[in-house]
């Protein structure tokens, strides 16, 4: 069963940096896409964004310049760097898996075979 592992959110000052990882175990394919999406209060979930299973990554405008994403395949973990956070960015942020081989990826919730539990970030003085 395919399991993701999300790190533990913080609370964090405006401006301040934080990097969430999503461990995934549990599949045997070498080939897999993660993606990153976020939920604020009252909002529908937002794609941030996406590695493909060709390292080709994918990040939103609302986030671009700010947010990386990344991945280890030795791991299977990939990473969200974010930096220069907003309180707009204050959401609970999940990561899912999408176990096909696609050149490029997509933030479309519907594409994804699993979720992490997601973790609160928290950005506020």
């Amino acid at each position: 069963q395919v399991q993701l592992v999300e790190s533990v959110g913080e609370l964090v000052q405006p401006g301040g940096s934080l990097r969430l990882s999503c461990a995934a175990s549990g599949f045997t394919s070498d080939y897999y896409n993660i993606g990153w999406f976020r939920q604020a209060p009252g909002k529908e979930r937002e794609g941030i964004a996406c590695i493909s299973s060709t390292d080709k990554d994918f990040v939103a405008d609302s986030v671009k310049g700010r947010f990386t994403i990344s991945r280890d395949y030795a791991k299977n973990t990939a990473y969200l760097q974010m930096s220069n956070l907003k309180p707009e960015d204050t959401a609970v942020y999940y990561c899912a898996i999408d176990l096909d081989f696609l050149v490029y990826c997509a933030v479309v919730p519907s594409v994804y075979d699993s979720w992490g539990q997601g973790t609160q970030v928290t950005v506020s003085s």
